[in-house]
């Protein structure tokens, strides 16, 4: 039931994507982007080759319109991406991708002083030098998606923890600057974000039996 959801959520969310987007590249780049979760959710490695796609043709898109911080945010989605496809493909025994491991305390109390700091740091920036309406919300949402980027490019199950903070304020913020179809899109990334948490941590006690494994 689980699998059948959310590949009605992608189904929904293409639809959507092919009768909301302006140009081509926009479209490809989205529907990319929301293959690539899909196919994350469901542990597979093309995820990320389609993942990439996605984030070459955003670069462009921002690059475009002159969206340089966005832009700039994709090359950190680039290489965790690169990075996350080798990750995978690594320590996997017989398995087709790498197991599924959770967080180290260690690792997570340092993500959590730089996703605080960080913020801080971005938001005034944006609050200071920028005419961004939620300029803290903004950078909030930013740096966590880069973080879960990461935690998701090692197979960390608190990833989608992340994504699913992302998802929620993205359709507050989306809905409150009146962009309803993104804000709509951000609900079916969400329900295939919650999918991809259980799924994932249905495969880990599968294997570990309770046992932890250390990021």
């Amino acid at each position: 039931m689980n699998k059948w959801l959310s590949f009605v959520g992608l189904l929904a969310g293409v639809g959507l994507i092919g009768f909301t987007s302006s140009t081509v590249l926009e479209a490809v780049a989205s529907i990319t982007g929301l293959i690539s979760v899909w196919l994350t959710a469901r542990e597979h490695i093309w995820a990320w080759p389609t993942g990439l796609v996605s984030v070459v043709c955003f670069f462009y898109i921002f690059y475009d319109v002159k969206l340089y911080a966005d832009m700039t945010l994709q090359l950190f989605f680039f290489v965790l991406s690169v990075y996350g496809w080798i990750v995978w493909l690594s320590g996997r025994g017989g398995a087709k991708v790498r197991p599924t491991a959770r967080i180290a305390g260690r690792t997570a109390l340092g993500l959590g002083f730089l996703l605080v700091v960080a913020t801080v740091g971005w938001g005034f920036a944006l609050h200071q030098y920028t005419d961004a309406s939620v300029p803290y919300l903004d950078a909030f949402i930013a740096v966590t998606s880069i973080m879960a980027q990461y935690l998701l490019s090692r197979k960390i199950l608190e990833c989608w923890y992340g994504w699913i903070a992302v998802d929620v304020l993205s359709i507050g913020m989306y809905a409150y600057k009146g962009l309803d179809a993104v804000a709509i899109l951000y609900i079916i990334f969400l329900c295939i974000a919650v999918s991809g948490l259980l799924g994932w941590r249905k495969q880990y006690i599968t294997l570990h039996r309770g046992g932890g494994i250390g990021a």
